[in-house]
């Protein structure tokens, strides 16, 4: 492509909207003069050069198999200018051209967070190599490098933390305004900036699999995407062009005036129709991603208005995911803290689930962690070993009981929360007391209930391949309507296919268990985007954070834009219909008739762009 060709299509809408207002203002300097026909011939060229462009634009677009309503304003321009009304002709096509304006403006105001998180992608990176620093692009690095990163920069790619603490702006990803502490070892996601002192990065993942990648991803498909609602409309431009078109006929028909016919096209306003929508769903689209909610398509948004069915995963959706402490039982004055502490710190020695458990809830605790010694690990069973200078066993309550000289795990084993694991301990030869682990029900999963039955959401499934007793107890608290456990994806299908029967129904997941359950539902939404993780490239939904109250928001505010964008359509084209009688009748000229179609046009899309407000 040259360098002109790429310099018109950047500039050529706003240079024919400059066009188009000179020649108004030429006819009208020349009018005021007094030389009427030079005015008539600034118009005219006005009208001209725009239809000329519009032409050559409706051609395109029907070689493309593609039908628009930019086919009324030819329509108008073309019978000004063989009608002898160059004034009415200029009018028509600054109004046209200043529509285009007026579209990109709005789309682009709509597009606005999208286009921020396409705007926020790392290109380079300063990384170690050897005792120096060198700055590479995203694509050379694979996962082990080390790389810096510095106040202000833009993380490049998944990494863990290879610094005491650092802190970190998530904003781009989840809307959150304060930066958020991260600690040594923490997985950090891509597309974040630091905001503190420099720190180092252990990477995990190539650029292109990274967090950050697969948000571009897609935001990308989501930008290209057309709503269902955006074809209906264009469906329904082929009616009000016949309408415009037969009303017009007639007009000059019954009367003999063909101005009428001509005020009758000027003020068919197609914006309701081919602006209105889009810049609606659009706008929608925006602001959810704004709260951390990307939603791929405009398909999805409107599905998603019409949700009341809502089915949940379990682990990782209602719960953290992650095993906590809930309670811890001793004997023979054996503290508490001091049982935790001793046996987190023979768990650093090892890698199992819930070791990495009690060492989390340690330190959440402040205990200061002591360096383990002759440690001895039974996979699967148990972990032994020494901690300032006292011979501890921690594991099962079978393999601490055979470890142990006295003392019984089973004897403090009553009355133990379903789902519940147990870890004992035994100091010394003597069993000292167990801890309770339990996946905990998310702080904020009884409030975000609450938000999607504000939403309009009012039936809610727990479906879960964790135990049965397990999942009714967590629904029972939160007031589920059906819970369902120890489910295989098929049975997770079968339980979303029997939903839809009722009302549309949105599936909300976080493992790539969940992906054929995701791709069944009306709407798919995955828990946090993870590059390409099944999940989220099986779901219409993904959350950028971890937490589902953006979710019940995200749902609002797609109720709040499809009703927006109906409500701009009918009023629009019923104002449309309005002004196309009064001109028929003879009450609105073609000039008055074009200045008014364009504060149709103006109303029409403010009005869209409210769905960029928070409901």
């Amino acid at each position: 492509m040259s360098a002109l060709s790429r310099f018109l299509e950047k500039n050529g809408r706003p240079l024919l909207a400059i066009l188009a207002l000179l020649t108004l203002a030429g006819g009208a300097f020349a009018q005021w003069s007094g030389a009427a026909s030079l005015s008539a011939q600034f118009w005219f060229a006005g009208g001209s050069v725009v239809l000329a462009v519009l032409l050559v634009e409706i051609v395109r677009s029907l070689l493309q198999r593609q039908f628009g309503l930019d086919v009324v304003a030819a329509l108008s321009m073309s019978a000004a200018l063989a009608f002898n009304e160059p004034l009415a002709a200029n009018i028509v096509a600054l109004m046209y051209a200043g529509g285009q304006q007026l579209e990109n403006f709005a789309e682009g105001r709509a597009r606005r967070e999208m286009t921020a998180l396409l705007g926020r992608v790392a290109r380079t990176a300063m990384c170690y190599c050897g005792d120096r620093l060198e700055e590479v692009p995203i694509e050379r690095l694979v996962p082990g490098d080390r790389v810096l990163i510095r106040r202000g920069e833009v993380i490049p790619v998944d990494g863990v933390l290879a610094a005491p603490a650092a802190d970190i702006d998530m904003s781009a990803l989840t809307g959150e305004s304060m930066p958020v502490r991260f600690f040594e070892g923490d997985q950090v996601p891509s597309g974040c900036v630091g905001c503190g002192a420099a720190f180092d990065l252990i990477t995990t993942l190539p650029a292109a699999e990274s967090t950050y990648a697969g948000i571009v991803r897609l935001v990308k498909s989501a930008q290209e995407s057309k709503a269902p609602m955006v074809r209906l409309a264009d469906r329904y431009a082929l009616w009000f062009l016949m309408a415009t078109v037969i009303i017009a006929g007639a007009a000059w028909w019954l009367t003999g005036d063909r101005l009428r016919a001509l005020s009758v096209l000027v003020v068919a306003t197609p914006c309701p129709l081919i602006l209105a929508v889009p810049v609606a769903i659009i706008s929608g689209m925006s602001r959810a991603a704004s709260i951390g909610v990307l939603i791929k398509s405009g398909g999805a948004l409107e599905t998603l208005a019409r949700v009341r069915t809502a089915i949940l995963d379990k682990t990782g959706t209602m719960t953290t995911g992650r095993a906590g402490v809930i309670d811890i039982r001793t004997v023979n004055g054996v503290e508490a803290s001091e049982m935790l502490r001793l046996a987190a710190s023979l768990d650093q020695a090892s890698n199992h689930a819930s070791a990495e458990s009690l060492v989390a809830a340690a330190k959440a605790r402040g205990l200061a962690l002591s360096k383990p010694t002759d440690v001895t690990e039974t996979p699967g069973s148990g972990i032994a070993g020494t901690v300032d200078g006292r011979r501890l066993v921690v594991g099962g309550s079978n393999f601490v009981k055979e470890h142990s000289r006295t003392g019984d795990p089973y004897d403090l084993g009553e009355s133990i929360p379903p789902g519940s694991a147990v870890v004992a301990v035994s100091m010394d030869g003597a069993v000292a007391g167990i801890i309770l682990l339990s996946d905990q029900v998310r702080g904020d999963a009884l409030e975000t209930i609450a938000a999607f039955r504000d939403a309009d959401v009012s039936r809610f499934v727990l479906a879960s391949g964790d135990r049965a007793d397990v999942v009714r107890a967590v629904g029972t608290r939160l007031g589920i309507d059906t819970a369902h456990g120890d489910l295989a994806p098929n049975d997770k299908v079968d339980i979303v296919v029997r939903e839809r029967e009722r009302a549309p129904v949105m599936m909300i997941g976080d493992g790539v268990n969940d992906a054929p359950a995701l791709a069944a539902a009306d709407v798919g939404v995955a828990m946090g985007a993870r590059g390409a993780a099944a999940s989220s490239e099986a779901a219409d939904v993904v959350l950028l954070v971890d937490d589902l109250g953006p979710l019940a928001i995200a749902v609002s505010l797609a109720r709040r834009a499809r009703m927006i964008a109906l409500q701009s359509v009918a009023v629009g084209i019923g104002l449309s219909f309005v002004a196309m009688g009064f001109a028929a009748f003879g009450y609105l000229p073609p000039v008055e008739g074009a200045i008014l179609q364009e504060v149709i046009d103006v109303a029409v899309i403010l009005n869209a762009l409210r769905a960029l407000a928070r409901p």
